[in-house]
This record gives C-alpha cells, sequence and structure tokens, in this order.
C-alpha cells in the first residue's frame, strides 16, 4: 500500500533516492522525512499557483489596455471622418462665390467651419488630450489636414493671406481642459493640408477666370507659386515626407494649370477685336484690346 502512494510522486532519479533512504530508514523517520516531502510539493504546486495568476493579472492589464486603446481609435476615426465630410462642405460652399455674391458666400463658410470646429473637432480634442495622441496620429490625420484646407482657403478668399499653424492651434486652446495636455496640429499635417489648399485654389482660379475676374486669378497664381517655392525648400529636408514629396508634384501641376490658363486669357484677349461699331472696350475675359 505504501509504494502505491508513494509511486506517482517518482519521476525523477532524486526523489528516487529519498524513497530508497525512506524506506531504509526506522518508522519514525520515514514519517517524518513523508510529511516534508509534501509540504515540500505543497509549497510547490501553491508558488507555481501564484506565479501563474501574477501573470494572468499582467497579461489582463495589457488586454485591458489594447482593447482601450482599440476602442479610443475606433473612436477616434469616426471623429476624422465627420471633420473630414463637414470640411469639405465648406470647401465647396466658398466654390459657390461670385463677384455678386462674395460676401454673403463667405459669411456662410465661415459659419459652417465654425460649426465643425465647434461640433467635430472638438469632440476629437477631448478624446486626445491629455494622451500620447502621436499613437492615434494615423487614425486622426486625414481629418486634420482637410479642416486646415478648409480653414485656410476661407481665410485667403476673405483676407488674401495665409493662416499659420500657431493661429490654427490657438483656436484649439478653448477646446481643451486646461489640466490637460492639449491637443496641437503638427506641422506635417498642416503641411500637408497645404498642399491640397493649392489644389483647390487651382479650381477657384480657373472659375474666377471664367467669371471675368482675371486680376482675381492672378493673385491666387502668385500665391501658389510662393507657396510651391517655399515647400521646395522644406520638403527635402523634411524626414518620413513621402506623402508629402508625392503632394509636391500634383501642387506643381496646380501651379501650371493656374499660369497656362492666365497666359491664354492674356493672349487671347489680346487677339480679340470688338465688333465694328460696339463700344465695349474690353474683351469677355475682362482683358483690355490692343489699340489699332
Amino acid at each position: 500500500m505504501r509504494r502505491v502512494l508513494v509511486e506517482p510522486m517518482l519521476s525523477c532519479p532524486a526523489l528516487r533516492l529519498q524513497r530508497i533512504f525512506l524506506l531504509m530508514a526506522s518508522k519514525p523517520q520515514r514519517l517524518h522525512q513523508w510529511s516534508t516531502l509534501q509540504s515540500s510539493a505543497k509549497r510547490a504546486r501553491a508558488m507555481a499557483t501564484e506565479a501563474e495568476s501574477s501573470l494572468k493579472d499582467a497579461f489582463g492589464k495589457y488586454a485591458d489596455y489594447l482593447n482601450n486603446l482599440n476602442d479610443k481609435r475606433e473612436r477616434v476615426v469616426k471623429a476624422s471622418r465627420d471633420i473630414t465630410m463637414s470640411s469639405k462642405k465648406v470647401i465647396f460652399q466658398v466654390h459657390r462665390m461670385s463677384k455678386y455674391n462674395k460676401e454673403e458666400v463667405l459669411e456662410k463658410a465661415e459659419k459652417d467651419l465654425a460649426a465643425v470646429t465647434n461640433q467635430y473637432v472638438s469632440r476629437l480634442v477631448k478624446e486626445l488630450q491629455g494622451s500620447d495622441f502621436w499613437k492615434l496620429r494615423r487614425a486622426y490625420s486625414p481629418g486634420v489636414q482637410e479642416y486646415v484646407e478648409a480653414a485656410t482657403l476661407c481665410k485667403f478668399c476673405k483676407t488674401g493671406t495665409l493662416l499659420n499653424l500657431d493661429e490654427m492651434n490657438a483656436t484649439l486652446f478653448p477646446l481643451s481642459d486646461p489640466s490637460q495636455e492639449p491637443l496641437q496640429i503638427n506641422v506635417l499635417d498642416y503641411l500637408l493640408g497645404l498642399a491640397d489648399l493649392t489644389g483647390e485654389l487651382m479650381r477657384l482660379a480657373i472659375g474666377r477666370i471664367s467669371d471675368g475676374e482675371l486680376e482675381y486669378a492672378e493673385k491666387i497664381c502668385k500665391f501658389v507659386r510662393e507657396i510651391h517655392r517655399k515647400l521646395t525648400l522644406v520638403v527635402p529636408l523634411m524626414d518620413d515626407s513621402d506623402d508629402m514629396k508625392k503632394k509636391m508634384d500634383t501642387m506643381l501641376q496646380s501651379v501650371m494649370k493656374i499660369e497656362n490658363t492666365c497666359y491664354s486669357v492674356h493672349v487671347r484677349g489680346s487677339e480679340y477685336i470688338p465688333t465694328l461699331g460696339s463700344r465695349d472696350r474690353f474683351s469677355l475675359m475682362g482683358v483690355p484690346d490692343i489699340e489699332l
């Protein structure tokens, strides 16, 4: 009977030797050694259980952290999509502008932009403030770029100047909790949005030319050319700027389209001759005719 009880525990040479000494010892000694073996086995099982429990607790914390981060990423992606769609509506509103309704359209666009800031950008700020928001940059970058594009387009159409990064970040401070680190638009997202702005300005310039506002189109052309010139000096010095380098090619195409259109209007406008007997001294595109 004793052999049946001891045999399951003898799984290594050391325990086999202990069994031999145990059988050779006297009865009191055998009882003492047997109790020692049992207590050692219990301690080993307790230590293994404790280690397993601590390991499970540690991995449980890691799982909770990753799950919370994934949930936050999904909320940030949703907020970024809302910002993108609402900012596009602001851009479409600006493109409805003509020389007859400029003030009315820009006023409506500014109100829409303020609504985007208060409703959607504020939600993104509250979600990311006080956290390491660089980890989630890829999740919210598209929305921020579109927001930069819409804000800078409104600023240019109203004042003819560029809305800089400090001015944009200043609008985000009131949306943040003063006790936590505020979300700030980083330089890369600002420059990417600025690169997209040139495409919208190209469309705006073509529309102004078709409406007879050649001087305004030339002003846009100079503004876009200056942005491209300065970014050409900055982009080669940037790290991890593959997206920016791709957009530089598109920006150059926008500059060339505006320049070619303005040039064509000047050339065709100078070739235009009013109908005999007409008092109109200007061409259809608003360019003065040459004196014959």
